[in-house]
């Protein structure tokens, strides 16, 4: 890069700035463009511009504001940089980048998924008469777009308008590519519109699949009557957009319906590709309108696209986050709906609340019992894990019929419901922090109500079974060893229950996320209504039978496939550890207080009171882990599949810092009154 610096004909112009904010870093200096070099002058400017880590935004904007600066006061300079700019687009082919970058494959998510997997191992290789190779070689740390996108907007604003940058529509080859990418987008659009997942939901709304033909129409009309840079040519643009404009919306309200009729992998695909590429189209129709009115935001916002994705070109993380966020979108959905039940306002619910956790305390004190009776059974590990996998199973679903509650099974369904609370979509466009507040203070109080009605009747029931079995019929569940090792096991340091505890939140969320999932199938699937045309079903069973089936179904069949998930994640856990010799279990804490409560009966009263108290306290240590894992878990998911960004709220913290200190006793017992954002 020596011969595109010239020292004798730089000045240095710098900002003033605060001394303590710019040690170490050097003033912008341009080079002064020389010989056929474009690429390599732009590598060298954006070096100077890339701050010393990705996250210092400030840092980057210091510099940007410089260069800047320093393009306003040097003629030259600025003559250097559009020089280079215009060599390197007159070099370079735009197609790709106009219908590739950014933009889903239409070779489906497994394809595109193995595709990914396999150009980490071997790149594939970019022509240098790419426009994508310009990006990826100007841009070439993976981190770039995070400073790029994080740079004040305004700035890349008055950067392009100092730039003066505009299409030379005098340039042939460039309005060609332009034309053909417009063309290729629109045969797009129509296809995907017309796709199987798209016209089944509009159903007889055939008004909303008008426009994905109307604007092929329009295109062929603009190329087949030659119109670019006619008025007639305009007008037509201007048509084109309308329609795109009326696509977008129809694309935007079946997204909306999925709340009521589900969604899919497919359909996530197919309408987030349509889409990227009717916001694609919007940017080619302004270009070619030649109304001398570019859209800015839309041009920055594609500047920023490109050069993310050639940054994350062959992210295998960043694939699956965008294209199963929307789907986790609706399983989160169908979660906060079930979630908000497990959330109490008052103090009626809070009380029916309680009444339901102590029920859920009886079932899991038999489970318990159940539990070690079946631990003396000698089967191999396998049929011993199965064994304790439905004896779980069954004591979830019979919560889950009677309507009664497991305290850490709240949490993957009410961190959705906090997440609604931030969603920005859902609240006309505003997210008001105290209302998050309120419902994490309604979360902490109903967990409080839960776990309390749990384990004030696991303890003593769970020890009233026992000792009943022992004093009715002489047997006595376990002797002295084992009940020492029964109380070991829930030890906070004398064993890994605490790790163990957190690997039971994962299952927790996952048992949620799988419920989730389900009910998004019945709803998607029209599972309900295909049972009732079934051609067996239908003519084998009376139609109350069938549609008291169909009415289980909707109802019960989520909840039951998460509670027999959740079974079966628990009682097969130290088979998995066994098989593979790694400390490897699961500690639930109203498992491990039944436990507690036998191992204590089982020691006959030949125990340390400061040991047991630490056993105890170890109980309540595996309970928060349990919900903090599972809650964060779920509460992560949640606020992701919304598009919800945390950084964006830095005083979260300190608004439910604020709450708590104002309202202290919220958190165990509710309010008389429901608090409202303006008690805040």
């Amino acid at each position: 890069m020596s011969d595109l610096v010239s020292d004798m004909e730089q000045t240095e112009t710098t900002t003033k700035t605060n001394p303590a904010q710019d040690v170490g870093k050097k003033a912008i200096v341009l080079p002064i463009y020389l010989n056929d070099r474009g690429l390599d002058y732009l590598v060298d400017l954006v070096k100077q511009i890339r701050p010393s880590r990705p996250h210092r935004v400030a840092e980057a904007e210091q510099r940007f504001r410089a260069l800047l600066d320093r393009l306003q006061q040097d003629p030259g300079a600025m003559i250097s940089l559009r020089t280079a700019l215009r060599l390197v687009f007159h070099k370079t082919e735009v197609l790709p980048a106009l219908v590739e970058s950014g933009l889903i494959s239409s070779r489906g998510f497994v394809q595109e998924l193995g595709a990914k997997l396999k150009h980490k191992v071997l790149p594939e290789i970019q022509e240098s008469s790419d426009f994508l190779y310009v990006i990826s070689h100007v841009f070439y740390k993976k981190t770039d777009y995070q400073w790029i996108s994080s740079i004040d907007p305004e700035l890349w604003k008055r950067f392009f308008r100092l730039l003066r940058v505009y299409i030379n529509m005098n340039d042939a080859a460039l309005i060609s590519q332009l034309h053909q990418a417009l063309r290729i987008l629109s045969f797009r659009v129509t296809t995907l519109g017309l796709e199987k997942e798209v016209v089944q939901r509009f159903g007889t709304n055939k008004d909303a699949l008008a426009p994905f033909v109307e604007q092929n129409r329009l295109v062929n009309l603009y190329f087949d009557k030659n119109a670019f840079g006619t008025p007639d040519g305009q007008l037509i643009l201007y048509n084109v957009q309308e329609q795109l404009y009326n696509c977008r919306q129809s694309v935007i309200w079946l997204r909306d319906q999925k709340l009521y009729h589900g969604t899919s992998l497919a359909q996530t695909f197919v309408t987030t590709r349509m889409l990227q590429m009717i916001e694609r189209m919007l940017l080619i129709t302004d270009v070619l309108d030649r109304d001398n009115k570019l859209d800015e935001d839309r041009f920055i916002s594609y500047f920023f696209t490109v050069v993310t994705n050639e940054n994350k070109r062959n992210s295998v993380r960043e694939f699956m986050s965008d294209n199963l966020g929307l789907l986790a979108y609706q399983i989160a959905e169908h979660k906060s709906k079930k979630g908000e039940k497990f959330i109490t306002t008052n103090r009626d619910e809070y009380r029916q609340m309680f009444r339901s956790a102590v029920g859920g305390g009886v079932i899991i004190s038999v489970v318990a019992v159940i539990k070690i009776l079946l631990g003396k059974l000698l089967l191999p590990p396998f049929w011993q894990g199965i064994a304790y996998s439905v004896n779980y199973s069954a004591g979830f679903i019979a919560m889950d019929r009677t309507n009664t509650t497991l305290a850490t099974k709240q949490p993957a369904y009410t961190a959705s419901a906090v997440a609604l609370s931030l969603d920005s979509k859902k609240n006309a466009g505003k997210t008001d922090l105290r209302q998050f507040s309120i419902a994490i203070a309604n979360i902490v109080r109903s967990q409080t109500a839960s776990f309390a009605g749990n384990l004030l009747v696991v303890f003593p029931l769970t020890y009233g079974i026992v000792w009943l079995m022992d004093y009715t019929m002489g047997y006595r569940i376990v002797d002295q060893q084992q009940a020492f090792k029964l109380l070991e096991n829930q030890h906070p340091w004398h064993s890994f229950a605490l790790l163990y505890a957190s690997f039971t939140g994962v299952f927790l969320f996952l048992s949620g996320i799988i419920a989730g999932y389900v009910e998004n199938h019945i709803v998607f699937g029209r599972l309900t209504d295909r049972l009732r045309q079934h051609p067996v079903l239908s003519h084998s069973m009376s139609p109350k039978r069938l549609n008291g089936l169909v009415d289980f179904v909707n109802r019960y069949a989520a909840a039951f496939t998460g509670s027999l998930a959740l079974g079966f994640f628990l009682g097969m856990s130290a088979v998995v550890g066994k098989i593979f010799g790694i400390p490897f279990d699961i500690r639930h804490i109203t498992i491990s207080a039944g436990s507690t409560a036998i191992g204590f009966f089982g020691m006959e009263g030949q125990v340390d009171w400061l040991y047991m108290l630490v056993v105890v306290l170890g109980v309540l240590a595996i309970g928060f882990v349990n919900f903090f894992v599972s809650f964060s878990l779920a509460f992560f998911v949640a606020v992701r599949s919304r598009g919800i960004q945390l950084h964006e709220y830095p005083e979260l913290i300190s608004r439910i810092w604020q709450y708590i200190r104002k309202y202290p006793m919220d958190l165990l017992f509710p309010p008389k009154k429901p608090r409202r954002v303006e008690d805040i």
